[in-house]
């Protein structure tokens, strides 16, 4: 109990600095909107065939990720307010809350993002389960790798540099999985190669949690 209090309570703290600032919010939805406007304009994307159609959605995603995500334990460095969390809460409890935060605060970008992307470039949904299946266990995953880098780097100097430099290699098979079920919600429809390809999602999502857990509760004690 003491745990998911604590969770909750970090989770409460971040979504009301952030309602109160707005800065990440709006700055993703800037980044989102340009990128779509630059794709339509520059790549022509509603004349692609609806393979690549179908993948450069998380070349969005990613990189708006990139930009927000990782700011969840960063800014607590920036503040100085990192070691009054090591005081009111638990290593697991504040990973957890900075995770459930950021799951929240994505799933909400990747909602708008999808539905301006599917409206401009014209895609239809052939099968809904894949859909959600990608816009709720890739945001968890997206979620899960922003966090753990996030919170393993707070405490070196030039972070956003590191953050950036660390996620990618591991945001790469990760979105290649994503692609791959993509095409099943927008193309292909569910299949068997979508149920191997969700099996590694979910390990994946996994490791990279249950790593980013452990290796916090290290920091945090150091």
């Amino acid at each position: 109990m003491d745990w998911l209090q604590g969770t909750i309570t970090i989770f409460k703290k971040d979504l009301k600095t952030e309602f109160r600032t707005r800065f990440a919010f709006n700055m993703v939805i800037a980044f989102v909107i340009s990128a779509l406007l630059l794709i339509m304009f520059t790549l022509k994307a509603q004349e692609l065939n609806p393979t690549p159609k179908s993948g450069l959605i998380w070349i969005i995603v990613l990189f708006a990720a990139l930009s927000s995500l990782g700011r969840s334990f960063i800014s607590e460095t920036d503040k100085n307010t990192y070691n009054l969390l090591r005081i009111y809460g638990s290593g697991t409890s504040v990973f957890s809350g900075k995770l459930l935060y950021n799951i929240a605060f994505s799933f909400i970008i990747n909602v708008f993002t999808f539905g301006i992307y599917i409206f401009l470039v014209d895609l239809s949904i052939v099968s809904w389960s894949s859909f959600l299946t990608i816009l709720i266990f890739g945001t968890i995953g997206l979620s899960g790798v922003s966090t753990m880098i996030a919170a393993i780097v707070s405490q070196a100097d030039r972070k956003g540099a590191i953050f950036s430099v660390l996620t990618i290699p591991l945001f790469i098979p990760f979105i290649l999985l994503l692609t791959s079920i993509t095409k099943s919600a927008f193309i292909d429809g569910s299949s068997e190669g979508f149920t191997n390809d969700f099996s590694a999602l979910i390990g994946f999502i996994g490791v990279t949690i249950t790593a980013g857990i452990l290796l916090f509760e290290y920091i945090w004690e150091e």
